[in-house]
C-alpha cells in the first residue's frame, strides 16, 4: 500500500516538472542547470522526495541532488524507454538502497522530446512503515485487545455455561468416576444420542449382548438389534420395568428419554440380566408343584388306606382286594401313559401332580391320550413348559372352584410333529367375558380381589413371545374357557 502510494506520488511530481516551461526551454541551453536546478530543489523539498533528475536527450544531468554531477552523463539502463517518450513506474537499486522511480519524458511547446525528468524515493524498511503508522498500530492492538479479551469473557462464560459451571478438573474428574462407575455396575448400561449413536456401553452389556471391542459412535441398530431403546426416542416414551428376551436371556429393562433443557438429547436403558433368576423362580415353581403333588399323593393314599381297613373291620376281604387291585390299575396305566409318550420327566410329574390336585378339589383332569412330547421347541425348556402348563391348569381349578357345576372338568392335550408343537387346556368353569379376555394378559391384571395375581397369564405371554409362539383363547362366561398355545419347531 506504501509503495503504491508513493507511487502515484513520484509520477505526479515528476510530471508536474516536466509541464514546467522555464524547464523545457533551459534545457536544451547550454548553462540552463543554473535555472533548472535551483527550481527543481525546491520542488524536491515541497514534495518529500529523495531526488530529481533531469537529463537532455544526451543523457547529461541538469539538475541533481548532488551539485558535483551535474553536467555529468547520466549511465543508468532503466530509463532508455523513457527517451522513447514512455512514463513508467520503476523499482531499482542503487547506493542509498532500493528505490521507487518515476520516469517522465520532458516535452518542448511543439511536442518535441528534449529531455527526461527522473523522480525518486527510497522505499522505506518495515521498522521505518511501522514507526510511521505507530499511532494506527497502538490504537489497533488497543481495539483488538479490549475486543479480544471481551469475546474471550463472552466465549468463556458461553462454555462454561454449557459445562454446567464445572471448571476443567472438576470435568475430568466426573468423567473419570462416572466411567468407573458405569463398568463397575452389574447392570448393563447403554445410551444413544438423538442419531441413534451409542454413547455409553459398560462392561455388563457388553457381555450381556456378546459384545466385542469398542462399539462408541457407531448405530445401535447395527451392533444391538434387540434393545428396543431406538423406540424411546420415536415415541418420546419413558418404558420401566419391561421384560426383554435377547436370544435365550431375560432381560429387566428400564428405558428413559436424556433431557437437557427440557430438549431431548438421547435416550438410556439399564439392563438387568435375570435369566438365572427366572430360571431359579420356575425351577422352585416345580419343586411346588412336586411338593404339592406328593401332598395330595399322601392324603390321597391315607384316604385309600381309611377304605380298605373300613372294608377289613366289616369283613369284607374281597371288596378290600378289589378296591386296592382297581386303584393300583389305575395309577400304573397313568404312570405308563406319561412315562410313554411325554419324553420330560418334569412335565411327566407336573401332570401326574395335577390330576392328584385334580381329584382332591375334586375336578377330573383329563389327559388326551394321544398326548405326545419328544422335545421342546426352539429357545425353550422344560423350565418354560412347567411355568405354561402350570399356570394354565391353575387358572382353570380356579375357574372351576367358583363354578356351581356337577361334573366339573380339566382337558389337556399336547400335540407335536415336525413343524409345530401345541399345548391345549381347557375347562367348563365360570369363563371370561369380553372385557377379561381383552386385558388378562397384561401385569398385575386380575379378575379376582386378592394380593399376588396378575402374573401367571402375563409370564405365560412372555414365554409364548420368546418361543416366536401363538396364543389363542376362547371362552364364554359360563361355559369355560379354552387355551391353545402353538409354538413352531424350526427356527423363526
Amino acid at each position: 500500500m506504501t509503495e503504491s502510494e508513493l507511487g502515484q506520488r513520484l509520477m505526479t511530481t515528476a510530471r508536474t516538472v516536466a509541464q514546467i516551461q522555464s524547464i523545457q526551454k533551459s534545457i536544451q541551453e547550454p548553462d540552463g542547470w543554473k535555472t533548472i536546478n535551483p527550481a527543481v530543489r525546491r520542488i524536491r523539498i515541497v514534495n518529500d522526495v529523495t531526488y530529481i533528475v533531469v537529463l537532455n536527450m544526451d543523457r547529461i544531468r541538469f539538475s541533481d541532488p548532488l551539485e558535483s554531477r551535474i553536467g555529468t552523463v547520466f549511465q543508468d539502463k532503466h530509463a532508455e524507454a523513457a527517451f522513447a517518450e514512455h512514463s513508467y513506474l520503476q523499482k531499482v537499486g542503487g547506493e542509498m538502497g532500493t528505490a521507487l522511480r518515476a520516469y517522465v519524458p520532458l516535452m518542448d511547446s511543439q511536442h518535441q522530446q528534449v529531455g527526461v525528468v527522473i523522480v525518486g524515493h527510497v522505499l522505506p524498511g518495515i521498522w521505518e512503515i511501522i514507526y510511521q503508522q505507530r499511532e494506527n498500530i497502538v490504537i489497533t492492538f488497543l481495539l483488538s485487545l479490549f475486543f479480544g479479551i471481551w469475546g474471550s469473557y463472552l466465549l468463556a462464560r458461553h462454555i462454561k455455561k454449557q459445562m454446567l459451571n464445572l471448571e476443567p478438573e472438576e470435568i475430568s474428574r466426573i468423567l473419570v468416576e462416572r466411567t468407573a462407575a458405569f463398568h463397575a455396575m452389574r447392570e448393563g448400561v447403554v445410551a444413544i444420542d438423538i442419531q441413534e449413536r451409542i454413547t455409553i456401553c459398560n462392561d455388563k452389556a457388553k457381555q450381556i449382548f456378546h459384545i466385542e471391542g469398542d462399539v462408541l459412535g457407531k448405530p445401535i441398530r447395527k451392533v444391538i438389534r434387540d434393545t428396543a431403546l431406538p423406540e424411546v426416542l420415536e415415541k418420546r416414551q419413558n418404558f420401566f420395568d419391561h421384560e426383554l428376551h435377547v436370544g435365550n436371556a431375560l432381560l429387566w429393562s428400564n428405558r428413559f428419554m436424556i433431557k437437557v433443557d427440557e430438549k431431548v438429547v438421547g435416550a438410556m436403558a439399564i439392563f438387568q440380566d435375570r435369566t438365572e433368576v427366572a430360571r431359579m423362580a420356575e425351577e422352585l415353581t416345580g419343586v411346588r408343584e412336586f411338593v404339592e403333588a406328593l401332598r395330595v399323593q399322601n392324603h390321597e393314599h391315607m384316604n385309600r388306606l381309611h377304605t380298605i381297613a373300613g372294608l377289613l373291620q366289616l369283613g369284607q376281604q374281597e371288596k378290600a382286594l378289589e378296591y386296592l387291585f382297581d386303584m393300583n390299575v389305575q395309577q400304573e396305566e397313568l404312570t405308563s401313559f406319561l412315562s410313554a409318550r411325554i419324553a420330560d420327566d418334569n412335565v411327566a410329574g407336573l401332570l401326574m401332580g395335577k390330576v392328584s390336585r385334580g381329584k382332591e378339589l375334586g375336578i377330573r383332569v383329563v389327559i388326551d391320550r394321544r398326548s405326545h412330547l419328544e422335545s421342546f421347541p426352539p429357545y425353550l425348556d422344560h423350565h418354560n413348559f412347567v411355568l405354561i402348563l402350570g399356570n394354565l391348569i391353575e387358572n382353570a381349578f380356579d375357574a372351576l372352584e367358583q363354578s356351581d357345576r356337577e361334573h366339573k372338568e380339566v382337558f389337556i392335550s399336547i400335540a407335536q410333529d415336525e413343524e409345530s408343537c401345541s399345548l391345549l387346556v381347557d375347562d367348563n368353569g365360570i369363563g371370561m367375558d369380553h372385557n377379561v379376555q381383552q386385558h388378562m394378559l397384561e401385569r398385575g391384571f386380575s379378575s379376582k380381589q386378592t394380593e399376588h395375581r396378575g402374573l401367571g397369564l402375563y409370564l405365560v405371554d412372555q414365554i409364548v413371545k420368546k418361543g416366536r409362539g401363538e396364543l389363542s383363547c376362547q371362552s364364554q362366561p359360563g361355559e369355560g374357557t379354552s387355551f391353545l398355545i402353538t409354538f413352531p419347531m424350526k427356527e423363526v
